[in-house]
């Protein structure tokens, strides 16, 4: 393993910076080999994404044993930057700690912008100058949700390649006007097979999620040629837009109180949920399923507001 500086930035008050890269498959530090640019795996970009995070550092040791072993192919590298924003992530903060900027909206970034612009634009740089991407971002809305790949419908997704992380579902969805700020898309855009594995956590660690997504990156890595490693197990990927699920949002504020899950099967009028007076405790509503499916996300806070989604299902298809 080797390691990479991938951008360097001046603090007030700390000092100098610097965001890593540590290279799997090209030599050492002081004896770099000649190696393809094969994958790319990006962690943490915000400041509470500690499942992502987490995710890097077990993939890093999975790496380095294999390499220790000899079991990279020759010719191949994989690198892996665990977090483009630790200073966030030391002060538990979400976003960058100067201006509170979301570098995930940055991309394509501009060498002469502020901080995080010239981040992501010298990330950019270095990424999409490798064959296949992985990111781990965080879902946009908090709760509970089944780990899964998605892509963006840019006109270069391939969802055949996804397939090959072998996760229950590929999620193909709509770009939004945000979207074009995002790594995934910039990264589709500029040539790189780039795909968005979605764990099933962010703010807290996940051990079975985490080692379900450490197992589809190693599944994937070993299936396009990189590594040598047994992937046993997996899905047959579902592949589906976003726009086919069904969302039951809350018609009353209050506790929200789960009787069931995510990832598991339920009928039309199923009782999935109550929302519950937080004054004198009676029930304001039941959330009842409106069609027959598979529960995809559950929100997870106590509390919860009118009129925002609780649950998405993907729905059944009946024949």
């Amino acid at each position: 393993m080797r390691q990479k500086i991938i951008f360097s930035y001046e603090t007030p008050f700390s000092g100098e910076h610097n965001i890593y890269g540590f290279v799997y498959g090209a030599g050492t530090y002081s004896e770099p080999l000649e190696a393809e640019k094969s994958a790319a795996i990006v962690g943490a970009m915000r400041g509470n994404e500690h499942q992502q995070l987490y995710i890097c550092s077990k993939l890093s040791q999975r790496l380095s044993i294999l390499e220790e072993e000899g079991e990279i192919v020759p010719g191949k590298s994989v690198m892996i930057i665990p977090t483009v924003n630790y200073s966030a992530l030391n002060a538990s903060h979400k976003y960058w700690l100067s201006d509170d900027s979301d570098i995930n909206r940055e991309f394509p970034g501009n060498p002469e912008g502020p901080a995080t612009s010239r981040l992501a634009y010298s990330l950019l740089e270095e990424l999409r100058t490798y064959a296949y991407g992985i990111q781990f971002p965080s879902y946009y809305m908090r709760g509970r949700f089944i780990p899964h790949v998605r892509m963006m419908k840019t006109g270069h997704e391939s969802t055949n390649l996804a397939n090959l992380f072998g996760l229950p579902f590929v999620m193909i969805n709509n770009v939004r006007s945000f979207d074009t700020g995002t790594l995934n898309y910039n990264w589709q855009i500029s040539g790189t097979e780039a795909f968005s594995l979605y764990s099933g956590g962010t703010s807290r660690i996940n051990e079975e999620y985490a080692e379900m997504a450490v197992s589809a990156v190693l599944r994937f890595l070993s299936r396009m040629g990189i590594i040598k490693y047994n992937s046993m197990g997996g899905n047959i990927s579902t592949v589906m837009d976003e726009d086919e699920m069904e969302s039951v949002k809350s018609d009353a504020a209050g506790f929200f109180r789960r009787l069931t899950n995510v990832n598991r099967e339920v009928r039309r009028g199923d009782l999935l949920g109550e929302i519950i007076d937080p004054m004198d405790g009676h029930i304001l509503s039941e959330i009842k399923a409106p069609c027959d499916g598979i529960i995809f996300y559950m929100q997870d806070a106590p509390l919860i507001y009118q009129n925002v989604i609780l649950l998405r299902i993907i729905k059944k298809i009946h024949k």
